[in-house]
């Protein structure tokens, strides 16, 4: 409702039309009643128990007045409050289970950011890519794939003089260094797990209609596992074995670019690490992020690539 107040004016019939084709697409089968939508407008122009919304009375279509107005930035609900709590203390029964700890972070960074709206305190700070503008693409291309929709997409490189457009078929997304990466049958190309980056390289899409969908036969899981980042030029996995200098074998245990890497039980080798992946751009610039506290030991094309780069930047500081 609060998209659509700040976009466009509705008539009533409309925009109950709008919202149950929005609310299908995440529950099919579900729809709200004309009364739900007369109770909810009132709740959004309620200055006292609501949200204040500058919904005009008397008229008979529904947009605010005032075009920077959104309930987002609007103090939480006393309901709303309740339910972020409740969610957090039904979460504390799974305090032991990793996979809700994503969403136990979500909620407590998402109540510290409504704190800091009445509160210049501020508790926590995290990682983010404040100039990322690919995020709006998330939703679509995940509804994309639950619904198994082929997908017409416009895109250009950085490098590329002109857009290209392609079949796609979407299959996963992926999440990588704070960007996010959709990965999918390119049916123009031929290619089974073409990768695209969720940025303004992506310049729109749409659906295909009465097109077929394909579905992958790709694992995915061991698919990324074998690789570090999004980049896979070849399917050659090859067993990787690292040095590590100054103490930095711990830094790499408590976060690993590669997760099933694999320690070496001579002692003399307590230093080093071991593991099996595609060597690929994003391997080598995890290994450069460690500097002279990383030593590669093999495969030997490795080698060849760090010292071509550690060459490279010796000659950038040359007095």
């Amino acid at each position: 409702m609060d998209y659509c107040f700040r976009n466009k004016s509705y008539g009533f019939d409309e925009l109950l039309r709008t919202l149950n084709e929005g609310i299908s697409e995440l529950y099919p089968g579900e729809e709200i009643s004309e009364r739900t939508l007369r109770d909810d407008i009132k709740v959004f122009r309620d200055k006292k128990e609501g949200f204040g919304a500058p919904l005009p009375e008397g008229i008979r279509e529904y947009k605010y007045s005032d075009a920077h107005f959104t309930i987002a930035k609007r103090p939480l609900q006393k309901y709303e409050q309740y339910l972020i709590e409740a969610a957090q203390q039904l979460l504390s029964r799974f305090e032991n289970q990793p996979k809700y700890d994503k969403l136990a972070e979500a909620l407590i960074k998402f109540q510290d950011a409504e704190e800091q709206e009445h509160d210049a305190s501020r508790i926590l700070f995290y990682d983010h890519n404040e100039e990322y503008k690919g995020i709006n693409h998330l939703k679509p291309l995940y509804l994309a794939i639950k619904k198994k929709e082929v997908l017409q997409v416009i895109y250009k490189g950085f490098k590329d003089k002109e857009s290209s457009i392609f079949e796609f078929h979407p299959h996963v997304l992926k999440q990588y260094n704070r960007r996010w990466f959709v990965f999918g049958y390119n049916k123009t190309k031929d290619v089974k797990a073409w990768s695209i980056p969720l940025d303004e390289r992506l310049i729109g899409f749409k659906t295909l209609e009465d097109v077929n969908y394909l579905d992958s036969d790709n694992d995915w899981e061991l698919f990324f596992r074998t690789m570090v980042g999004v980049t896979r030029i070849n399917e050659n996995v090859e067993r990787v074995v690292v040095r590590f200098h100054n103490g930095r074998e711990n830094y790499f245990k408590t976060k690993p670019f590669q997760p099933d890497y694999e320690e070496f039980f001579e002692a003399e080798k307590q230093d080093q690490v071991w593991f099996e992946t595609i060597i690929n751009k994003e391997l080598v610039q995890q290994l450069l992020s460690y500097g002279k506290d990383v030593e590669v030991l093999e495969p030997e094309s490795l080698k060849a690539q760090m010292r071509e780069h550690s060459n490279t930047m010796q000659q950038f500081y040359e007095a």
